[in-house]
C-alpha cells in the first residue's frame, strides 16, 4: 500500500486540505515541514508521534523540515481554555537550542527557526504585507478562536495563525515547501497558511493534520497533562519510559504501537491478535517500550532499562550500579533520616510500619530488605557507610513494596 493507505491504517490521518493530496503523497517528492514552539527545553511523547510523520514521510520519498518556532514561541498559540504564560526571550532562545539539539540527534533532519524571518518585521509592515490577507470573520470562524470568545481572548492570541500562516508562505517561497503537517489542533493555522499563499502567490499548497494521541480518559500526552514523558533521558530516564509503556493501557497499545512505532501490518496485527488471547504475556506493551526507547534512546538504553525492570521484579538488586538504582527509584517518594538511625525507628517514620511492633514482627520474619540484603537483626542499624554511594538506602517491604530513603 502507498505512504497515504498506509497513513489512514495507522490511523494518522485527520483532517485532508484536498482530495489530491493522496496522489500527491503516494507519488513523493513533497517538500514539507512540521513544527513545535520551544515552550520546554525538551520535546515529550506527544511531540514524538507527531515528529514521526517526518521519518514516515521521508522514507516514501519526501523531504522534512523541521521548525522550532523562536519568534511564535515569544507569543503563544492559543490553548482552548486559557491564554498561555509569556516566556521571556532568553529562556525561548535556551529552549529553541535544546530543541534543535535534540530533534537534530533523534530525526536527523533540517531545523528552522521562524524567529529568523520574524523578527525584522514592523507592525506597520506586517500589517500591510500580511494582515490585509486575513478576513476578520474568517478568523473568527476557527474552532479554537471560537472556543474562547465567550471567556475572552487577546489580541496577542488571536493573531498568531497570522504568524504561522506566514511561516508557510516563507518557507513555500524560500525552499519550496508544498505542504504542512501536524496535529489536528493545528488544523485552523494550517488553512490560514493555505488561504495566504493561495491569495499572495496564486499558488496551491496542501495541509493535513493527524489526531492527537491520547490515553483512554481522551488526556493527550503533553507536558500540561499529568506526568510528561520527555525525551530528554535527565528529564525521563529510558527506565521510566519504559515502565510507561509496560503499563500502557491494554485498550491503547495497538493504537500506540501504530502511531509510536514503525512495525508492520503484519507485526502488528499478530501483537493485536495476542493482546486479546494472551494479555498476560503483554507482548504489544514489550515491543512497544523496545521500539520506542530504541528509536530514542538506542539499544543499549533499552537494555539497561529491561535489566533494571527485571531486577526489581526479582527483588535482588544488589546487581544494579548506582545509576541504574536511582533510575529504578526515580518515581518514589524519597524521605529523610538521620545517619545512624535504627531500622526499627526508620521502618515507623518513613510509613512502612504504623508500630515498632509492627516493624519487630515484620524483620523477624524475614519480609524486610534493605539494598537487597535480608534484615533479621533487630538491631540493624541504617548508616551512610551501609547506603549506595552513601547516600541512599532501598527498602523493600515483603515481595512489592519499595521504599527509597536518603541522609539529612
Amino acid at each position: 500500500m502507498g505512504i497515504y493507505e498506509e497513513l489512514e491504517w495507522r490511523g494518522l490521518v485527520k483532517d485532508v486540505s484536498s482530495p489530491e493530496l493522496r496522489e500527491k503523497l503516494n507519488a513523493g517528492g513533497m517538500t514539507f515541514y512540521i513544527g513545535t514552539d520551544p515552550t520546554g527545553d525538551s520535546l515529550h511523547i506527544g511531540h514524538f508521534s507527531s515528529f514521526l510523520i517526518s521519518k514516515r514521510l521521508k522514507d516514501a520519498g519526501h523531504h522534512p523540515i523541521l521548525l522550532v518556532g523562536g519568534g511564535t514561541g515569544l507569543i503563544g498559540d492559543p490553548k482552548p481554555d486559557a491564554e498561555r504564560p509569556m516566556i521571556t526571550k532568553e529562556e525561548v532562545e535556551h529552549n529553541f537550542n535544546c530543541l534543535k539539539k535534540q530533534a537534530e540527534k533523534i530525526f536527523g533532519f533540517e531545523v528552522v527557526n521562524n524567529y529568523d524571518w520574524l523578527k525584522d518585521f514592523s507592525f506597520i509592515e506586517w500589517l500591510r504585507d500580511v494582515g490585509k490577507f486575513f478576513n476578520v470573520g474568517y478568523m473568527l470562524n476557527k474552532d479554537i478562536v471560537r472556543r474562547r470568545l465567550d471567556e475572552g481572548i487577546t489580541y496577542t492570541e488571536f493573531s498568531y495563525m497570522t504568524l504561522q500562516a506566514y511561516d508557510f508562505l516563507h518557507l513555500h517561497n524560500k525552499k519550496g515547501v508544498n505542504l504542512q503537517v501536524a496535529g489536528q489542533d493545528q488544523w485552523g493555522n494550517i488553512t490560514a497558511g493555505i488561504e495566504l499563499v493561495r491569495k499572495k502567490q496564486n499558488e496551491e499548497v496542501f495541509g493535513f493534520t493527524m489526531p492527537l494521541l491520547t490515553k483512554s480518559d481522551g488526556q493527550k500526552f503533553g507536558k500540561t497533562n499529568g506526568k510528561a514523558i520527555w525525551l530528554d533521558p535527565e528529564k525521563t530516564s529510558p527506565y521510566e519510559m519504559y515502565q510507561f509503556f509496560i503499563n500502557s493501557e491494554d485498550d491503547k497499545v495497538i493504537d500506540y504501537l501504530k502511531f509510536l512505532t514503525f512495525l508492520s501490518k503484519e507485526e502488528i496485527e499478530a501483537l493485536e491478535k495476542s493482546n486479546k488471547e494472551e494479555p498476560h504475556l503483554r507482548l504489544a506493551h514489550k515491543a512497544l517500550a523496545k521500539e520506542v526507547i530504541t528509536f530514542i534512546h538506542g539499544e543499549d538504553a533499552y537494555n539497561t532499562a529491561v535489566k533494571i525492570a527485571d531486577t526489581f521484579f526479582k527483588g535482588d538488586i544488589r546487581d544494579l550500579n548506582y545509576e541504574e538504582l536511582k533510575a529504578g527509584v526515580a518515581d518514589l517518594e524519597k524521605s529523610l533520616i538521620d545517619d545512624g538511625t535504627p531500622l526499627i525507628d526508620a521502618l515507623v517514620n518513613i510509613k512502612v510500619c504504623n508500630s515498632k511492633r509492627e516493624a519487630r514482627d515484620l524483620i523477624s520474619g524475614s519480609s524486610i530488605s534493605v539494598n537487597g540484603e535480608k534484615i533479621t537483626d533487630l538491631d540493624y542499624v541504617l548508616s551512610k557507610e551501609k547506603a549506595f554511594n552513601n547516600e541512599l538506602v532501598v527498602i523493600k517491604k515483603g515481595k512489592k513494596y519499595w521504599y527509597a530513603v536518603n541522609f539529612n
